[in-house]
């Protein structure tokens, strides 16, 4: 295959195959990707942008522009049996902690026309009404099938990435399982009006019934309210198995007016839904990987499906294009499965856990609900070190993969696998070295000369930030060297500034930074490991 040519083919462009693709293009490889509907998603569907994800973009350089668009969510307000018992506000849990202390609002179809726009501007669009209708892979590549139109094509690529969905097709191809289970329960959603103005917080009732939340969805004006069907509802409609699923707004009006004490308006949508929780067995067979809801599903609880996804998609694309670009070792590759499997199965498993006490009918969630979380809830968020965890791990900053073959090291109370705590400076940050989406060696106070004349052997950038009060605070040391992922993860930590171990982990994994990694790059033939294109050499067919 020539240099030219599409390395990855994507299947899928929700906000997951979007997000690779952006990254792809960013790292100058060139990719396809398809969809087989005939154009952007046209309901909400999910809402919640997490720190996380809103640190991602910044990378990307476009986060300002999709808080622009959405609307922070700073607070969530606990109530019980209509009455509210609490105020938890998530701008001062996560002030010291990310840029973005706050969940965002945005709405999953304009997210994905944002998204879409932005890949683009990069020299990329998305190849709509075209269907994977399978594939095969070898030694040196995929080939896939597609169909477009009812005419058969077919697509010779170096990997293939599956980002469609539950019902994937690239998982279906390879056999993969995907076990797990359905809750029994049937939940409503609604986007609606609300008499009285729009709430642009988080209402969470919770009660000895069950869980509902009502919280904004567009800044038009619209809020989205989730709840459980009551039996009485389902049963005022027909008493057939199934015909639950035909529900109109009307037939929840009362329970959920009176739950948050409201009067609805005006109803955009509506719909019914179950809830399931899955993970797929593997992430990758070869040279093809899953990512988003290919690889897991689970409760809406805390807003972490889509997130996870994007965050699959960052954590893939820069291995994609170290490897194809000559820049690492192949076997970073098989560290995608192990780092972000291990993720969602610990992610499914806490979520599951909190989902079904929360709507559970047994003696322990009615305890739960109507006892345990409207009481003592309020008072652990009174204390610092709570709400510190609570923002950590609902925003996903608190994802790290110490188990890694890429992770190495402990300086401070950073270790290898964490993301790079965020330390805010006089004049900026800490993250704004890290918008070139490489490589890169952080020392918080003195760079020691055999460190740095190490770095410059290696091609690798190193960035010394004066020590302050507010590194130590984040958990950083003093003196101590980082060696950064694309990511922003912390892969070597280096507590003495040692070169050599900095050196022994740059041969363990084959990478090859600045310079040294374009002349490398001359001499690549492999699919595996071609030079990188130019994103204006993009493969746009």
């Amino acid at each position: 295959m020539s240099s030219t040519s599409t390395k990855v083919l994507i299947v899928g462009a929700g906000p997951t195959g979007l997000v690779l693709a952006l990254r792809l293009a960013r790292h100058g490889v060139p990719f396809r990707i398809i969809d087989r509907n005939g154009g952007p998603g046209q309901a909400s569907r999910a809402v919640a942008v997490q720190a996380r994800t809103l640190e991602f973009y910044r990378q990307l350089g476009f986060a300002d522009a999709v808080v622009a668009l959405g609307i922070p969510m700073r607070a969530v307000h606990l109530r019980e049996d209509g009455e509210e018992v609490a105020s938890i506000p998530l701008a001062e849990l996560g002030a010291a902690l990310s840029p973005y202390p706050f969940a965002l609002c945005f709405p999953q179809d304009d997210h994905e026309r944002f998204l879409t726009a932005r890949l683009e501007a990069a020299g990329a669009v998305v190849e709509w009404g075209v269907e994977l209708r399978g594939f095969t892979q070898d030694a040196e590549g995929v080939e896939a099938t597609l169909v477009q139109g009812g005419r058969e094509t077919r697509c010779r690529v170096a990997y293939i990435c599956g980002c469609d969905g539950a019902h994937s097709q690239v998982r279906e191809s390879l056999g993969l399982g995907f076990p797990g289970g359905t809750y029994r329960h049937l939940f409503y959603v609604a986007d609606v009006a609300v008499e009285g103005g729009f709430k642009t917080d988080i209402y969470a009732n919770v009660d000895r019934d069950g869980l509902a939340l009502m919280f904004p969805v567009r800044s038009s004006g619209m809020q989205r309210l989730i709840g459980i069907v009551p039996e009485a509802a389902g049963k005022s409609v027909s008493e057939g198995l199934g015909d639950r699923d035909r529900l109109e707004f009307e037939d929840v009006r009362a329970s959920a007016e009176a739950v948050f004490g409201v009067r609805v308006t005006e109803v955009n949508w509506f719909s019914t839904y179950h809830v399931h929780h899955r993970v797929a067995d593997h992430f990758r067979i070869g040279r093809a990987f899953i990512a988003g809801d290919a690889g897991h599903i689970h409760s809406p609880a805390g807003g972490q499906g889509m997130n996870t996804g994007i965050g699959d998609a960052v954590n893939l694309s820069w291995k994609l294009a170290e490897v194809l670009g000559g820049r690492a070792a192949p076997a970073i590759l098989d560290t995608y499965e192990t780092e972000r499997i291990a993720f969602a199965r610990s992610l499914v498993a806490t979520t599951d856990r909190a989902f079904q006490g929360l709507v559970g009918s047994g003696p322990g969630s009615r305890f739960l609900r109507g006892w345990l979380v409207p009481n003592l809830l309020p008072a652990l968020t009174g204390f610092a070190a709570v709400r510190r965890l609570l923002f950590r791990t609902v925003s996903q900053i608190r994802i790290a993969y110490a188990d890694s073959a890429l992770s190495g090291g402990k300086a401070g109370e950073v270790a290898g696998g964490d993301r790079l705590p965020w330390v805010p400076m006089a004049a900026g940050d800490n993250f704004a070295s890290l918008a070139g989406l490489d490589w890169r060696l952080h020392v918080y106070g003195t760079a020691e000369p055999g460190l740095s004349a190490a770095a410059s052997r290696l091609g690798l950038p190193l960035d010394a930030f004066p020590w302050t009060e507010a590194a130590g605070q984040a958990g950083l040391r003093r003196d101590a060297a980082y060696l950064l992922r694309p990511d922003m993860h912390v892969a070597l930590a280096l507590a003495e500034q040692e070169a050599d171990k900095l050196q022994a982990f740059v041969a363990r994994h084959g990478l090859v930074f600045g310079r040294a990694g374009v002349e490398r790059n001359s001499d690549v033939a492999a699919i595996g490991g071609s030079p990188s294109i130019p994103p204006a050499s993009m493969d746009r067919r």
